[in-house]
């Protein structure tokens, strides 16, 4: 066979050999062709420049993008263009910027982008990630009328008995302190969505919905979601390919738990009510239940699915602020041990911190929005999506560009402290880290609820939980053999959210405190 007869009839791996650098090239004129003309018949914000095909993708860090938006920050200003692969992104890194546009411009900024791991990962039952429409406005009225401020206050009793089991439990066992965190967070989402109580420790309902959390969060940023939307055949790799499988195993997963997480807890009120058990009316599921069944068959089932999406998005983020408060502590003694001195002078020593005492506390809340600030758990926020073109500062988004933003900028940003947000008097001053932290505009409610359900029952749980702590705790660092404090470099959980994992600290209850006076009976 001579040469010529080889490559006249040449096999289909030759002609794929052949074609590929062909395709790369037409598509990285394409991409050329249309950067260009796109750039030149529109203003876009300044930013990085974007290589063919892969926009800059490999420039930004996949684990905390927003380091790499920050150092963008001083070249490019404070709303800059980003091309990821296909995906547009403006990224807004002042607060002014993001309050003009989505606060003052919500009408045409309160919609979501496609993300193209929700739906393999577990999460497009989560209203937070909904489109702006009709189900989510149904999902919206179902969760404000059960987190709305009167009602919240029903919770109180309930959150303050919570929060002093976290100290009974650090009391027997102080090495697992982060899982008592979860079940603190979960216990208070699952009271007043399916009047659930957990168990104080090893929940299974608990740990179901923990485990769907680490599953798949971490796959929520749209810098992991624009590399499944440009590569969607991953979602089908087979298992025998190696190094290209795992995608498809860790998506599969992860929605099989976000199935369980979101249908167990339900099911089980269903039970209830088939039983006749009492179940507080006011709780979220069984209260929308009770309406959905003078319903119209034809909305019934749209309206259990709406009730099914709300619940589902309660679940996430109070154990994560627990988790930061508790490793600034351990790195900064000096915090907590003023803040046992406010409280000893305010409550004393004979009981525990009650609501009531909080305006007397300002140094508490100090330390809280201090930790909301120094490590913020949505640190990017979830992306808004555009609905119309528009014309900000002279620059033009595009309609169905994504928009994130970063922190905001305080002195010594990487330090922790809480005097900043005091005035010379000791008051808390106006500027609370919660009014950006959580987002802006019409979705700010659903950011809230990542950290978790509602502004004023995120805002008890979170207060009563860091109060008791400081109240009852000495929170210090793992000595070495000479006394010395061992140094530890924390290690966080990266994705949507962002928090601390496990790291060693020496956490033990105060001279006073005992189990009577944290409601519980004598350890036997």
């Amino acid at each position: 066979m001579d040469w010529l007869t080889l490559v006249s009839r040449p096999s289909v791996a030759q002609l794929t050999t052949l074609a590929l650098p062909a395709i790369v090239i037409v598509v990285a004129i394409r991409w050329f062709i249309r950067n260009r003309v796109e750039r030149k018949a529109h203003c876009l914000p300044p930013g990085p420049t974007p290589l063919p095909i892969l926009g800059s993708a490999l420039s930004v860090n996949a684990q905390e993008p927003w380091l790499t938006y920050t150092a963008w920050k001083a070249k490019y200003g404070d709303v800059m263009y980003v091309r990821l692969l296909d995906s547009d992104v403006i990224v807004l890194n002042s607060r002014s910027d993001a309050i003009e546009l989505l606060d003052k411009r919500s009408q045409i900024y309160s919609d979501r982008p496609f993300l193209a791991t929700l739906e393999p990962f577990g999460h497009s039952n989560h209203v937070a990630f909904t489109r702006y429409g009709p189900h989510w406005r149904l999902c919206r009225r179902i969760i404000h009328q059960t987190f709305r401020a009167e009602a919240a206050l029903a919770f109180r009793p309930m959150i303050l008995r919570r929060a002093r089991q976290i100290v009974v439990n650090i009391m027997d066992d102080p090495k697992g302190f982060s899982s008592y965190y979860v079940t603190y967070a979960a216990a208070v989402a699952m009271s007043a969505i399916y009047d659930y109580e957990p168990k104080t420790r090893e929940d299974p309902m608990v740990e179901m919905i923990d485990d769907f959390s680490r599953a798949s969060m971490w796959a929520l940023t749209p810098e992991m979601a624009v590399l499944l939307k440009a590569f969607p055949f991953l979602l089908s790799v087979p298992e025998w390919i190696p190094g290209l499988s795992w995608i498809r195993r860790e998506a599969s997963n992860a929605y099989s738990l976000g199935a369980k997480a979101m249908e167990a807890p339900y099911q089980w009120v269903q039970k209830r009510i088939v039983a006749n058990e009492d179940i507080v009316a006011d709780t979220m599921v069984f209260h929308h239940i009770q309406r959905m069944e003078k319903l119209d068959d034809s909305i019934r089932a749209e309206y259990e699915t709406a009730i099914k999406h709300a619940s589902m998005s309660a679940f996430h983020g109070n154990s994560s602020t627990l988790m930061t408060f508790t490793l600034a502590m351990v790195k900064n003694p000096r915090i907590w041990k003023r803040a046992q001195a406010e409280i000893d002078a305010v409550v004393g020593m004979d009981r525990l911190p009650e609501f009531e005492d909080r305006q007397y506390l300002p140094y508490v809340d100090a330390i809280i929005r201090e930790s909301l600030r120094w490590k913020p758990i949505v640190p990017m926020g979830v992306p808004h999506a555009v609905t119309s073109d528009d014309i900000y500062k002279g620059y033009y988004i595009p309609r169905g560009t994504a928009i994130s933003r970063d922190k905001n900028r305080y002195p010594d940003p990487e330090a922790f402290i809480p005097e900043r947000f005091l005035d010379s008097e000791g008051r808390l001053n106006q500027d609370d880290p919660a009014d950006f932290v959580f987002g802006f505009g019409r979705r700010i409610a659903q950011l809230r609820f990542i950290l978790p359900q509602g502004r004023h029952t995120a805002d008890d749980s979170v207060w009563s939980g860091i109060v008791t702590m400081l109240a009852t705790l000495d929170f210090n660092a793992i000595k070495d053999a000479n006394g010395n404090d061992i140094e530890f470099e924390a290690k966080f959980m990266n994705g949507l959210i962002h928090y601390p994992v496990s790291f060693p600290c020496n956490l033990t209850p105060r001279a006073h405190v005992t189990r009577e006076a944290l409601g519980c009976s004598p350890a036997k």
